[in-house]
């Protein structure tokens, strides 16, 4: 009898490779610190049986996605699994073991497997109904006719399916194994032998959608599952379970492989894992900055409601002579726009020291320019300054009749002080009345390992079609960015350096001031104004044939996002548009996507 790990590919689409030797490392995450692999329990007794070789898989029909006959890599093999209900695989799909229909064989499965960790804990992945049910991990919320909207079917699933894997988990807890946080599409567990700590995540995916987060995209819909994909763009795993188990097993692969850790629980904390493990190999190797504090923001004598820095969201009512020999509307917008941010700015990070007055203003126009900071500056009436009159206020701050005192980051100080023609206002650091400052004493491109390791991976997803995982990256970095802001989500001490709304608020601002930028610019050569802005996205009319992208495919230039043409009827609303409010409908109209209001563009964090 072969033993489990020399059974037959499940797929028999690809020979299975042999493992990376730097990607099969024991890689570290932050759970890792407090947790090595537990020594491999012995053979005996614990070793599951083996299951017959399954059937091939059929062909696929011509409509199967790309991504989906991408070859698949071994580069997680022995940091995951996959349980079906037909029987256990490795992601790179070999076949290890039949059904697992107990909990209690799940436990021996997980000892016998002794995975390793990959920047997170190993993951176990149930895909399918069918194997939910042969755990008794069943539940039955309701659909959503019985309630007012998704959430609340959403809420009512959670609660179920923590009671029923409270219920059930009994084998494993009596083995050794203990919960961490309540279960739920994700059961986190550790188990302790001597000095030795295990530590294992169990991924659900028929009930990851009970999880709430915003990298999800809830709006009454199902949106973004991390490394599951998205059933409102089509990118999740195929419906049947073993192409599922596949498809899967694939994403698995190409995270270890591109990423250097496994998929998180959400794609922030993928984000923080990638942060994570450049943090500990610039620790051991003494090269490279390591931020291993939070940077909370300072308390500020008149902070503004909200967001330090906002996205900016704006629309105009079009002029008569706009809507001339124009025959398309086009969106365009900043190619990974925060990613290519994060990469290129430099972020403070210690103690801030508080200054105010004179040593405030000097501090701003030191000899390399102003230090990473918060400033602040008063912002003088839009109206008083030659502003172009079909663009929004440089600073979502401003108004346009009254000057307004406000905090700034240092991006914005440095955008401000830009000529009109670039995107600022030419203000001299005496016009802004600087009058208060926190310095930070050190500061550094901390991200820029970070965002080359995901500018490179989104590379290869483009230039292998991989809509799949390009969407995933792109809820990583902005997922991860997004809940800098929140520290609920970084409680462990070990995890609170994550925490940096202001290296958030940099970002933001930089995207908006660039964005702006290049809007100057097209105004100036083209003679052409956006009629709507949200974030890093510009809405224009144009002519047949008028290109205004930038033609370098580098991040952070403007790549065109919507193009469609413009109908009578949608010329006529626009026309006859009164206010901002109907111009907002009839973009919404023509490019017929119900996220574009307020979800649109970088914004959606």
């Amino acid at each position: 009898m072969s033993r489990p790990w020399e059974q037959i590919a499940l797929f028999d689409l690809h020979e299975p490779s042999t493992p990376d030797p730097a990607a099969v490392e024991a890689t570290e995450s932050d759970a890792e610190e407090a947790a090595v692999a537990e020594p491999p329990a012995p053979t005996v007794a614990v070793e599951p049986p083996t299951a017959p070789a399954p059937e091939p898989e059929p062909t696929a029909p011509p409509s199967r996605p790309v991504w989906e006959s991408l070859p698949v890599g071994a580069e997680a093999d022995e940091h995951a699994l996959i349980v079906t209900a037909a029987g256990t695989y490795t992601p790179s799909g070999r076949e290890l073991t039949g059904p697992v229909d107990s909990v209690d064989k799940l436990d021996k499965l997980v000892r016998w497997a002794a995975l390793k960790p990959l920047g997170s804990p190993p993951q176990v992945w149930i895909v399918g109904q069918g194997a939910c049910e042969s755990l008794g991990w069943v539940i039955d919320p309701g659909s959503e006719d019985d309630f007012d909207d998704m959430e609340a079917l959403r809420t009512r699933a959670a609660a179920d399916l923590t009671a029923v894997l409270q219920a059930t988990l009994t084998p494993m807890l009596s083995a050794g194994w203990e919960l961490r946080g309540d279960p739920g599409h994700v059961v986190h567990l550790s188990r302790s032998i001597g000095k030795f700590t295990s530590m294992v995540d169990v991924v659900i995916e028929p009930y990851v959608w009970t999880y709430w987060n915003k990298d999800f995209g809830w709006n009454n819909r199902v949106g973004e599952m991390g490394i599951l994909g998205s059933p409102t763009a089509g990118t999740y795993l195929p419906d049947e379970d073993l192409p599922a188990a596949r498809e899967l097993g694939r994403r698995l692969a190409w995270s270890a492989k591109h990423l250097g850790v496994l998929p998180g629980p959400t794609p922030a904390r993928t984000g923080a894992a990638i942060v994570d493990k450049i943090k500990r190999e610039r620790t051991r190797s003494g090269k490279g900055l390591v931020v291993a504090t939070a940077g909370p923001v300072p308390p500020l004598d008149g902070a503004p409601r909200g967001d330090l820095e906002p996205a900016v969201g704006w629309t105009r009512v079009p002029e008569a002579d706009e809507l001339d020999n124009v025959h398309r509307l086009v969106s365009i917008d900043q190619r990974a726009a925060y990613l290519a941010s994060a990469g290129m700015l430099e972020f403070g990070y210690g103690q801030p020291a508080h200054v105010t007055g004179g040593a405030a203003a000097a501090a701003a126009v030191g000899e390399k320019g102003a230090p990473f900071g918060l400033w602040r500056v008063t912002l003088p009436a839009a109206q008083t300054l030659s502003l172009p009159e079909r663009l929004p206020p440089p600073h979502p701050h401003m108004l346009a009749d009254q000057p307004v005192q406000t905090w700034v980051t240092t991006v914005s100080l440095d955008a401000l002080r830009e000529p009109v023609a670039d995107g600022g206002i030419g203000a001299d650091i005496d016009d802004l009345d600087v009058t208060e400052a926190w310095v930070y004493p050190q500061q550094g491109r901390v991200l820029d390992k970070w965002a080359k390791i995901l500018r490179e991976a989104r590379k290869v997803s483009v230039d292998t079609e991989d809509a799949a995982t390009k969407r995933f990256l792109g809820s990583c970095y902005k997922g991860y960015i997004g809940r800098m802001v929140n520290p609920d989500m970084w409680t462990a001490t070990r995890m609170a350096h994550h925490h940096q709304p202001l290296w958030r608020a940099a970002i933001i601002a930089h995207c908006r001031w660039r964005g702006r930028r290049v809007a100057m610019r097209i105004g100036r050569e083209r003679g052409r104004w956006p009629i709507r802005t949200v974030t890093d996205s510009w809405v224009y009319l144009l002519a047949e044939g008028e290109d205004i992208a930038d033609p370098s495919a580098a991040l952070g230039k403007m790549s065109v996002e919507k193009d469609t043409p413009l109908t009578g009827t949608l010329l006529a609303a626009l026309a006859s548009a009164q206010d901002v409010h109907e111009v907002n409908l009839a973009i919404r109209a023509a490019f017929a996507d119900d996220e574009f209001a307020a979800e649109e563009g970088e914004g959606v964090l």
